[in-house]
């Protein structure tokens, strides 16, 4: 149970921190310069313009809430509680930014800098969410609904397709740069987000064969705190016994596994790999 409880504090720990990145960038980054690069935010920034009178920050609150309400009647059970507090802590924060840091025109006057960095910060926060098992709501809710209702199987191509169309309003809602800023932001993001999330779920996989099973073992499950699969075999040129260990640690156990290998059994023949997505107990979830 205590086990439980610590992952349970660090997954929403660690999504805050990934809304709380996302928030930043929304805010002092896309909404001042009018990058619709998808999403509720994209939308917001469009419907912004047309209706006078009313701000991004708070379109996108609105959509938010909107989206909650219908994910939670139509999809019901399926809807997560992360998604309901990601959503609810996003727009809280934006709320809170615009009253207190009012934002009336864009941090510099280098609005492709200002683009990779938005771009940057949405694709880590949204990584962390991802690696979590959460979202932030807003498209995709629409992406789900859209999957249950229609005959578009894939959340991902559905979320594609939302995203894609509201960049593409932005080229004739504001100017043909700002809807190339806002493409390419997208394409960028989406880029981004893959190199993130494969940076945060990287892990080790050792395939070690040894004369010494039982000393590498008791070093993988005492020092380490992993734990390793063993099998049975011989060198095919010299028939002699040989033990097969796979174990899969994340990257400071992996060198102080090598390490370990290399001072107390030289002998040992070492296969290293990175994998990018480990699934199962001690790791990312099957749920």
């Amino acid at each position: 149970m205590r086990k439980l409880n610590n992952q349970t504090v660090q997954d929403y720990f660690t999504m805050t921190l990934g809304i709380f990145i996302t928030a930043v960038g929304v805010y002092f980054l896309k909404f001042p310069n009018n990058f619709s690069t998808g999403g509720v935010t994209g939308i917001s920034v469009i419907l912004a313009h047309l209706i006078p009178g009313i701000s991004a920050t708070g379109v996108a609150n609105l959509l938010n809430l909107v989206l909650l309400a219908v994910g939670l009647i139509v999809i019901g059970r399926d809807f997560g509680v992360k998604t309901i507090y990601c959503t609810l802590l996003l727009t809280a924060l934006l709320f809170l930014f615009e009253r207190f840091i009012p934002m009336t025109q864009p941090l510099t006057d280098q609005p492709f800098m200002e683009l990779m960095f938005s771009m940057v910060l949405f694709a880590v926060g949204a990584a962390l969410l991802f690696n979590v098992g959460a979202s932030s709501g807003g498209t995709d809710v629409i992406a789900m609904v859209l999957k249950k209702y229609t005959r578009i199987y894939s959340i991902g191509t559905a979320l594609l397709m939302v995203d894609i169309a509201a960049t593409a309003a932005a080229f004739f809602v504001f100017d043909i740069k700002t809807g190339l800023f806002s493409l390419f932001g997208l394409i960028t993001w989406g880029a981004l987000l893959q190199v993130t999330l494969n940076a945060l779920r990287q892990q080790r996989y050792f395939h070690i064969i040894t004369t010494d099973a039982e000393l590498i073992r008791q070093f993988i499950i005492s020092h380490i705190g992993r734990s390793a699969t063993l099998f049975d075999g011989h060198g095919a040129f010299t028939g002699e016994e040989r033990s097969l260990i796979m174990t899969v640690v994340n990257s400071k156990q992996a060198v102080e596994l090598r390490s370990f290998i290399m001072e107390n059994s030289p002998n040992s023949f070492m296969l290293v790999t990175n994998t990018n997505d480990v699934v199962g107990k001690g790791f990312r979830s099957m749920m």
